[in-house]
């Protein structure tokens, strides 16, 4: 069965600081630990097919951590996972990315994107509807099943849910 893991981008910018929230990077504490949560995963035997990123500065810079770490991982980036971006869209893609994939039901796809997208998608994914109930910080990661066949939303299981204080 294909795994989905959702990955938060690390701590940022103050919000305010930039004219344009799309352009806020990753602060030095926030590069750093983001690193030190993509190694420990590379450490605990994490490995990606792809990863997915938005294109928003912060995830970007998020996942060229994890790209570098993942030795050179394949990164695509899509505007559905910008704030606020559209989940039917995005899972759309996911779908038509595991149909290309030469073995879908062992794929492993990194997501990087914001918060509170990530958790209602996820929740999307489990329960078939948001619940309010998943928690994921900056450079968190959550990690789910998903069935081999479709209907994704409401089949989803939950295996892998890890702030980064206990990664680092």
């Amino acid at each position: 069965m294909p795994s989905l893991y959702l990955i938060r981008h690390g701590i940022a910018e103050e919000r305010g600081n930039y004219e344009d929230d799309r352009q806020r990077p990753l602060t030095e504490e926030g590069r750093k630990k983001t690193k030190q949560v993509a190694k420990r995963l590379y450490d605990l035997g994490l490995r990606f097919d792809l990863l997915q990123t938005s294109p928003l500065v912060r995830a970007q810079q998020t996942s060229d951590i994890f790209a570098n770490v993942f030795e050179g991982c394949p990164v695509q980036q899509l505007s559905e996972l910008a704030p606020e971006g559209n989940f039917e869209d995005w899972l759309k893609r996911v779908i038509a990315w595991l149909a290309q994939h030469p073995q879908p039901a062992r794929s492993s796809l990194g997501i990087i994107g914001h918060e509170p997208d990530l958790t209602t998608w996820a929740e999307m994914l489990i329960w078939g509807e948001s619940k309010g109930v998943l928690v994921l910080k900056k450079a968190g990661i959550i990690g789910l099943v998903l069935p081999e066949t479709q209907p994704w939303t409401s089949n989803g299981v939950l295996f892998l849910s890890i702030p980064p204080k206990l990664l680092i």
